[in-house]
């Protein structure tokens, strides 16, 4: 009896210990969906040079033992071009997927793979959103086939205006922003926690220009000075963002503060130059001058492409898909989502917990400044001498924001 207690206790250390490496070896495919073409090409191949980088370092160290291939697809930031990008990526064998510019996108995104993994048992296919913010992603339109990294807009507001709250040099505010979802929701939350934190502040404008389409931002700089605000909101990001702050500049608007979600992406830093020293706020999750174990990634990105790594979410990919391959013991999606809820991570905005409700990362935010380079702070960005200075931070439970998801599991 005793040698056959042995025998079944060393053949369930042999299957647990084959089932922690049971991926070891194996090829996990990520399908890229986002712009490689358009207004919003330039974000889209920094994030896609990213997503190449971080896969060469991590297939040289990841915990599970996996080899991480990423499949390039350009959906020219449409929802329509997104099912198809999602169909090709599919077909070459993908059963990852990962998309961060446009909320439209995103949702197409989640639709088609409810549709998909519940006419397809065994096959199924996880989203990893690392950039669409759309609160109602995590909300009224969650899926457990979905897993956002980045903080949403409620997310960001709330630290946003935490931050603002002690700022009492904020009573005039503009809120300017990309006309859909996003940026609606931008305005919205803007207004409804500016109104309990701060309800001496006055609204003085509330504008939005559509995605992706406007070249010259002049003509609403100009109403931004005539309405007199000491303060502009935006979540405008992309070329958006960096157009309308060459603009500001442009115009002189020297008195006036921009607190934005993206003035860190490409084109920004150049746009904003020494004339906006002091004047341009970012929330996030990082800055330029972050430390282990982004900054060493962030050194060998601006070797290799002459240009910044901006988007530090793409990090949190690999590492919480690492270690839900190690926790499950697979790479099947439907046992690697069920690893990554509740997942907890040691990043470099200190600890990182995917919410098990929603799939909503809870992570630190940051509140930076545009200010010269240099001291503790020494990586500039995209060259300028000038770079983004962390003034506050809040830990995860200060811009932790409910959720109403609904959560529907396959059984």
């Amino acid at each position: 009896m005793k040698w056959v207690m042995r025998a079944m206790a060393m053949a369930t250390m042999a299957t647990c210990a084959g089932g922690a490496w049971a991926q070891k070896g194996e090829t996990v495919k990520i399908g890229w969906i986002d712009p490689l073409s358009g207004l919003m090409a330039a974000v889209g191949t920094n994030q896609l040079k990213t997503f190449q980088l971080l896969a060469e370092d991590f297939n040289k160290k990841n915990a599970s033992g996996v080899k991480f291939e990423i499949i390039p697809l350009d959906n020219k930031l449409s929802p329509q071009e997104t099912t198809a990008a999602l169909r090709s990526a599919v077909d070459q064998g993908a059963r990852y997927v990962t998309q961060g510019n446009g909320s439209g996108p995103a949702l197409a995104i989640i639709d088609a793979l409810e549709k998909h993994n519940a006419r397809n048992k065994g096959k199924e296919v996880l989203y990893v959103n690392y950039a669409a913010v759309d609160p109602d992603l995590t909300n009224s339109k969650c899926s457990y086939w979905h897993f956002r990294l980045d903080a949403d807009t409620s997310m960001k507001m709330e630290a946003l205006t935490t931050f603002m709250k002690d700022a009492p040099e904020v009573k005039k505010v503009y809120l300017f922003n990309q006309n859909y979802s996003h940026g609606h929701q931008v305005s919205k939350f803007a207004k409804d926690m500016l109104k309990i934190k701060r309800p001496d502040v006055q609204i003085v404008g509330d504008d939005f220009a559509p995605l992706a389409q406007v070249r010259d931002f002049a003509p609403y700089v100009a109403k931004i000075k005539q309405s007199g605000a000491d303060t502009v909101i935006t979540g405008n990001w992309g070329s958006d963002l960096a157009l309308l702050l060459k603009a500001a500049n442009d115009a002189g608007l020297n008195d006036v503060k921009f607190y934005t979600y993206y003035a860190f992406g490409s084109g920004a830093p150049t746009a904003m130059g020494p004339q906006s020293s002091g004047k341009v706020y970012v929330v996030g999750y990082g800055h330029y001058n972050m430390g282990p174990p982004i900054q060493p990634l962030m050194a060998e990105f601006k070797k290799k492409f002459h240009d910044d790594l901006t988007q530090s979410s793409i990090y949190h990919v690999f590492a919480l898909l690492d270690a839900a391959f190690v926790k499950a013991g697979s790479t099947d999606p439907v046992k690697v989502a069920a690893a990554l809820e509740g997942l907890k991570i040691k990043s470099f905005n200190g600890e990182v917990e995917m919410r098990k409700a929603d799939h909503q990362l809870q992570q630190g935010l940051y509140i930076t400044k545009w200010e010269k380079a240099g001291g503790k702070f020494p990586v500039d960005a995209e060259n300028t001498g000038y770079t983004f200075v962390p003034v506050k931070y809040y830990e995860p439970y200060v811009a932790s924001t409910p959720t109403s998801c609904q959560m529907k599991r396959p059984s």
